[in-house]
C-alpha cells in the first residue's frame, strides 16, 4: 500500500528515544522528511546519527515546558524542512507517583509537558496547514486516557485533556483538509515502561523480572509492544490511507483495556 508520505514533512517531538524514535524511523521508511527533538543535545546526536542513512532528517533541542523552546522548535523545524505537514506530538511521561507523593509542582510541570505543550505546538504549526488545505495532526498519548494506570496519577488525570483538546479540533476545522487523531500505546517495552515497572514493583514488595511477567499475563496477547508496533500505527494516521479517519483514539495496546468504546 502507498501511504502517501513521500516528501511529506513531519515534525516529531520527544523522537530519540522509544516510541518517538520510531515513529521517526518508520516515516523516514515512507519517504518523508523528518525533524526530531529531545531536551538533552547529545540524544539529538546520537538519534540524526542512527537515522540519517533512512533519508533526510534534522533535528534541535527543546525542553516541551518552554514557550521559548517550542517556538523555537517549530521555527527550526520549518526552516529546516521547508514547512511542516505532519505534527506528531510525543512527550516524556511525567514521574510515575501515587496522589499522595504528588506536589503542586508535579501538577504544574505534568500540565506544561502533556497539555500546554500539546495545545501550543499545534496552534502553532495549524496556520499554514490551513493555508495549504492539507494537514496531519497525531497526538501519541496513553491508554490511560480510558483506563486509569496504577501510580501513574499525574498521566491519568492531565493526559484526558489532549483527549478533549482533539475531539475540539475536529470540529473548529471541520472542511480544512486536516485530520485530528491519537494513538494511545500499552504498556510498551520503553524505558518510561520499565520506570513505570520498577516503581510498581517496589510499591508491592515484588522483584522487577516477577512484575514485568504479571504485567505481561495480564495482556490478552501475553507481552508489551515493541516501539515500531505504536509508530506504525501513528504513521497510518498520518497517511493518505487514513484520509477519512478523524478524531479517532486508536488504542494500541494488546487488548489491555476491557472497555468497548
Amino acid at each position: 500500500m502507498d501511504l502517501g508520505l513521500a516528501g511529506k514533512r513531519v515534525l516529531v517531538t520527544a523522537s530519540t528515544k522509544g516510541i518517538g524514535l520510531a515513529v521517526a524511523r518508520e516515516f523516514l521508511k515512507e519517504g518523508a522528511k523528518v525533524f526530531i527533538s529531545s531536551r538533552r543535545e547529545e540524544n539529538v546526536k546520537r538519534a540524526l546519527e542512527e537515522l540519517s542513512p533512512l533519508g533526510e532528517v534534522r533535528g534541535t533541542t527543546a525542553d516541551l515546558r518552554s514557550k521559548e523552546d517550542r517556538e523555537r522548535l517549530v521555527g527550526e523545524a520549518r526552516k529546516a524542512l521547508g514547512g511542516v505537514d505532519v505534527f506528531v506530538f510525543n512527550s516524556g511521561g511525567p514521574p510515575a507517583k501515587a496522589f499522595e507523593e504528588t506536589t503542586l509542582e508535579d501538577w504544574e510541570e505534568a500540565y506544561k509537558l502533556l497539555l500546554e505543550s500539546a495545545a501550543h505546538l499545534t496552534k502553532l504549526v495549524l496556520p499554514e496547514m490551513v493555508e495549504r488545505g492539507w494537514g496531519r495532526v497525531v497526538y501519541i498519548t496513553s491508554v490511560a486516557i480510558k483506563m486509569p494506570l496504577e501510580g501513574l496519577v499525574l498521566s491519568n488525570a492531565v493526559r484526558v485533556g489532549i483527549a478533549g483538546l482533539m475531539k475540539t479540533l475536529v470540529k473548529e476545522y471541520a472542511g480544512k483538509g486536516i485530520t485530528f487523531n491519537s494513538v494511545l500505546p500499552g504498556y510498551t517495552l520503553t524505558e518510561r515502561v520499565k520506570e513505570v515497572i520498577k516503581k510498581k514493583a517496589e510499591m508491592e514488595g515484588k522483584s522487577y523480572e516477577e512484575a514485568l511477567r504479571e504485567l505481561s499475563d495480564a495482556i490478552p496477547l501475553k507481552r508489551l509492544a515493541e516501539p515500531e508496533e505504536v509508530a506504525r500505527a501513528v504513521v497510518f494516521l498520518a497517511s493518505e490511507a487514513a484520509s477519512y479517519v478523524n478524531g479517532v483514539s486508536l488504542q494500541v495496546d494488546g487488548g489491555l483495556v476491557p472497555t468497548l468504546f
